[in-house]
């Protein structure tokens, strides 16, 4: 595959240059993700900006027509995620010239994205490779007075700065590569509840302001009933308003939670991945942490 695009592209009359994301206006980057039907509110944008790295592709007037963004862990792992495209050029080849560029700056790590169903011909023409099904649960959070779940012992309290190292310790236990910097990023923007048993913690779940009211994420846990105990008081805090949770979970008791408190699955991504796979997709509890619910769909 050709990794070693021109800095410029010409697509019928329309022709763009590459840019640095740091170098572009907030409300321009947020224009794009409205004309795409996606959520992410200027403040999102920023804090994505503060998390990663990112391209832009722009027009002769400096128009911002499309974006591609990465996100790196250590030196052997990057996610891929706002990759948009002004919707007359989705598919004219300006997402693919994007994201070659995109290769260029992770060459070597193993690479996930999460796509979405009009951008997984690209991504497949790329020899990223499916791996299973992202559930996107949202709605206006109620509080169903089913109490704590059952038999779980330990403590569910909020987290505060001394639970960060255990709390890296613990997603990278569940996602599969240390993330340490996300998740002390996450920390200073986040409210945070964890269920420890005596001074282990067990499960956490992070929650903060994000689209159209506040999204849960990530969740990690060693089974549905821990990461039920330590999702419920996010969804007791924001009952009412909007919320918003990304699993891959599809059956089970965490599942049927999420339904049951006014987040039904609204819509579906695909996560895919090139070069090595992380951690499976397994059951809670039978090879210990479990990532439940992603950070966000762009972050993993």
């Amino acid at each position: 595959m050709e990794l070693k695009p021109s800095g410029s592209l010409k697509i019928d009359t329309i022709s763009m240059r590459i840019g640095d994301i740091e170098g572009v206006d907030l409300d321009r980057l947020h224009a794009l993700s409205l004309a795409v039907g996606w959520p992410h509110r200027a403040e999102d944008w920023q804090f994505l900006r503060e998390s990663g790295q990112g391209f832009v592709a722009l027009d002769e007037i400096g128009r911002v027509l499309g974006s591609a963004m990465w996100f790196a862990h250590g030196t052997d792992f990057a996610t891929v995620g706002m990759v948009i495209t002004s919707p007359r050029l989705q598919t004219l080849g300006a997402g693919q010239w994007l994201m070659k560029r995109v290769f260029e700056k992770v060459a070597g790590r193993d690479l996930r994205l999460n796509a979405t169903r009009a951008a997984r011909r690209l991504y497949l023409s790329l020899d990223f490779q499916p791996e299973k099904t992202v559930y996107q649960c949202q709605g206006i959070a109620r509080t169903q007075k089913t109490g704590r779940p059952a038999n779980i012992p330990g403590d569910v309290r909020t987290l505060d700065a001394r639970d960060l190292p255990a709390a890296i310790a613990l997603d990278a236990a569940g996602f599969g590569v240390r993330r340490a910097a996300l998740i002390e990023k996450l920390f200073t923007h986040t409210a945070g509840y964890g269920l420890f048993k005596g001074d282990r913690l067990s499960a956490f779940a992070l929650c903060r302001p994000f689209g159209r009211g506040h999204v849960v994420g990530p969740v990690v846990a060693e089974s549905d009933a821990e990461a039920v105990a330590v999702v419920q008081p996010h969804v007791a805090d924001h009952s009412g308003s909007f919320l918003r949770i990304d699993t891959h979970m599809d059956n089970g008791e965490f599942a049927a939670f999420l339904s049951h408190n006014g987040m039904p699955v609204f819509d579906t991504v695909l996560t895919m991945s090139m070069g090595k796979r992380l951690t499976d997709f397994g059951v809670g509890g039978a090879t210990g942490p479990v990532t439940y619910a992603l950070a966000s769909q762009t972050l993993g």
